[in-house]
């Protein structure tokens, strides 16, 4: 098991997380080691923190992708052994987040151009989806992830997935009126 004396956690500007991890010992050569991690994180990431902040929004998301990483630095020999990692830190980031008592996801407002760059009632009708239905409309509508992907995410078959989907979108249009038919 590796121990970590010293970690730093950051989050960039663009919103992308690194782990600076110090005094690491144990393992054979360290270089094979964080040489795996880091490609590990690197695939694995982007995905997470996408699925992460559709879930609990920009800050809480992010915040919640660096404990998963940070977690699966911790427990690298278990990580590298699970079927699907992305799934797993999934979930360890979700526990994490919801630990932390976080506030739900706020939509940042853009800066005024005159017209909103998205409809003003998106951000309600979105906190009023089931956490479920939230994460698989960001993932699959704003993210462009297929069902399947977000089914392995979520531990889901993929018509579930396309039930949250559709459900989803259902309760956004009635949320803000849309009118389909028309």
């Amino acid at each position: 098991m590796e121990s970590v004396r010293n970690r730093r956690r950051t989050v960039s500007a663009e919103g992308s997380v690194s782990s600076h991890i110090e005094g690491v010992g144990g393992r054979g050569p360290a270089g094979d080691f964080r040489a795996a991690f880091e490609t590990f994180v690197a695939d694995t990431e982007p995905r997470l923190r996408r699925a992460l902040v559709a879930a609990f929004g920009p800050l809480a998301g992010r915040e919640a992708t660096v404990d998963a990483l940070a977690w699966a630095w911790e427990h690298w020999d278990r990580v590298e052994e699970i079927s699907n990692p992305v799934g797993y830190l999934f979930r360890v980031g979700q526990t994490e987040a919801r630990k932390a008592r976080r506030v739900p996801p706020r939509v940042e407002p853009a800066p005024s151009t005159g017209e909103p760059l998205f409809e003003p009632g998106l951000e309600p009708a979105l906190l009023a989806l089931t956490e479920q239905q939230r994460v698989a409309v960001v993932l699959c509508h704003g993210f462009g992830w297929k069902h399947r992907e977000v089914a392995d995410l979520l531990g889901l078959s993929r018509s579930s997935v396309q039930s949250h989907v559709e459900r989803g979108l259902s309760n956004l249009r009635q949320a803000l009126e849309v009118d389909c038919d028309a």
